[in-house]
C-alpha cells in the first residue's frame, strides 16, 4: 500500500446527494439520485427524489440518455428503411411496433392487405402481448424483492414465443417481418401447428402464476393502495393502455378502432377498480387471458393459404398528403404520424410512443409513497427506455 504525498491534492468524492433546509415543509429534506445506472429502472433512466424521511415529497424523471434520433434518421430514409428502426423502439415488442408502422403507410397510400396477412398479425401482435406482460409480471416480483422464481417462469415461456418470431422471421426480438401491404414471408411448414401447441399450455402457465402471486400476501402489502393512479388524472394525462384500464377506464383500440380484423374476434377489455399497482400488475394476468381467447379464434379461423403481401406496395411512393396510424400496443396507444410530399422518403416523421406518455404521470403517482414504492410503481408502468427516448 502507497502512503499519498501530503502536498497533492486530495481525490474528491462524488457526492451523491446534499441535504438543505426545507422552508415550505419545516423540516429538513434529502435528495436522492436513483440512477442512471440503478438496476430497478428499467433501463437508462434516473429518479431525481426529494424526501421528508422515507416519503417522497417531489421526483423528477430525467431522461434522453438513449436518444438515436429515430424521427429524424426517418426522415432521410425511405418509408422501408425505417422498418428494422422501429424493432428498436420497444425491443420486447418489435411486431407490434412493425404493425403500427405499416398500418399508418398503408393508409398514406390507401393499400389494402389480404386477409392471411391480417390474420398472421393478428397472431403476432397477440403473441408480443403475452411475451410482454408475462415478463411485466416477472420484472415487478423482482422490484418487489423476490428471489426470481417468477422472473424465471416468465422467461421460461417467453423464450417458447421467441421460438416462434425466430422461425417466421429469422430474429428472436427484433424481427423486421411486417411490410406495408402484409407481412415478408408466409408462415413456415408447421409453424401454426407449433404455435397452436404453445397458446394451447398457456393457460396452464397462467393458472401456475396466479396461484403463486396473486394472493401472496407481500404483494398484496406492498402493492395495494400503492400508487394510485385517479381515473381522471389518467384521462387528462392521455394515459393509455393497462395502466388507463387499470384506473377503470374501458378504452382499448382494438375496441374502438377495429384496426386489422380485430372486429371477428369475441374477447373482453379487463378494468380495474383502484388504478394502483396491484390492478396494474392484476390487469396483465387477465389480458393475457384475453389474448389467448383472441389467438385461439385467429388460428382456427386463419386462410389455409392465399397472399401474404399486396403487389402494389413494392414500389412504395404515396401521394402527398398525411395520416396517423395507430394500435393497441402492450404498453398502451402507439401511433406514427407521416406526412408525404410526393418523394421516397417521408416529409415528416413522429412517432406518439406510450411509455413516453405514461411515464408523465410518475411524481403524481409517487407523492406521499415511500422511497422503497417508487421502484414499485415505476415498475407497474411498464416503461422501456428505447421507446421514451427514441
Amino acid at each position: 500500500m502507497s502512503v499519498p504525498d501530503s502536498t497533492s491534492s486530495p481525490a474528491i468524492a462524488p457526492r451523491e446527494y446534499e441535504v438543505y433546509s426545507g422552508d415550505d415543509l419545516g423540516t429538513n429534506v434529502l435528495e436522492v439520485s436513483m440512477g442512471p445506472q440503478h438496476p430497478s429502472t428499467h433501463g437508462v433512466f434516473r429518479m431525481n427524489v426529494t424526501l421528508d424521511g422515507e416519503t417522497v415529497v417531489k421526483l423528477k424523471p430525467v431522461f434522453g440518455y438513449l436518444h438515436r434520433n429515430h424521427e429524424k434518421l426517418g426522415e432521410g430514409m425511405t418509408y422501408l428503411g425505417s422498418m428494422p428502426y422501429t424493432d428498436r423502439l420497444d425491443y420486447f415488442c418489435s411486431m407490434t411496433n412493425n404493425w403500427a408502422y405499416a398500418l399508418t403507410a398503408e393508409k398514406l397510400a390507401g393499400i389494402a392487405v389480404p386477409e392471411r396477412a391480417e390474420y398472421i398479425r393478428v397472431i403476432m401482435a397477440e403473441l408480443t402481448r403475452l411475451q410482454n406482460h408475462a415478463s411485466l409480471m416477472g420484472f415487478l416480483t423482482n422490484d418487489l424483492g423476490a428471489s426470481g422464481t417468477p422472473l424465471l417462469y416468465a422467461m421460461r415461456e417467453r423464450e417458447h414465443i421467441l421460438d416462434l418470431f425466430e422461425w417466421v422471421s429469422g430474429a428472436r426480438m427484433m424481427c423486421n417481418y411486417m411490410r406495408f401491404g402484409g407481412v415478408r414471408n408466409d408462415l413456415p411448414e408447421g409453424w401454426l401447428e407449433q404455435c397452436k401447441k404453445v397458446v394451447d399450455a398457456f393457460p396452464a402457465f397462467l393458472d401456475e402464476f396466479d396461484a403463486l402471486l396473486t394472493g401472496n400476501e407481500i404483494i398484496q402489502a406492498r402493492c395495494q393502495n400503492v400508487g394510485i393512479l385517479p381515473r381522471d388524472l389518467a384521462i387528462n394525462a392521455s394515459i393509455t393502455g393497462p395502466c388507463l384500464r387499470a384506473s377503470g377506464v374501458n378504452y382499448d383500440i382494438r375496441k374502438v378502432d377495429k384496426y386489422g380484423i380485430y372486429d371477428r374476434f369475441n374477447f373482453q377489455v379487463p378494468l380495474g377498480e383502484v388504478g394502483d399497482c396491484y390492478d396494474r400488475f392484476m390487469l396483465r394476468l387477465l389480458e393475457m387471458r384475453e389474448s389467448v381467447k383472441i389467438l385461439k379464434q385467429a388460428l382456427s379461423q386463419i386462410p389455409a393459404s392465399g397472399p401474404t403481401l399486396d403487389a402494389k406496395s413494392r414500389n412504395f411512393r404515396p401521394k402527398p398528403g398525411e395520416a396517423y396510424g395507430r394500435i393497441e400496443s402492450p404498453k398502451g396507444e402507439l401511433g406514427f404520424y407521416l406526412i408525404s410530399d410526393g418523394g421516397p422518403k417521408p416529409y415528416r416523421y413522429r412517432i406518439r410512443p406510450p411509455s413516453f406518455i405514461n411515464l408523465t404521470v410518475l411524481e403524481d403517482m409517487c407523492l406521499g409513497q415511500k422511497i422503497a414504492d417508487t421502484v414499485i410503481i415505476l415498475g407497474s408502468i411498464d416503461i422501456v427506455l428505447g421507446e421514451v427516448d427514441r
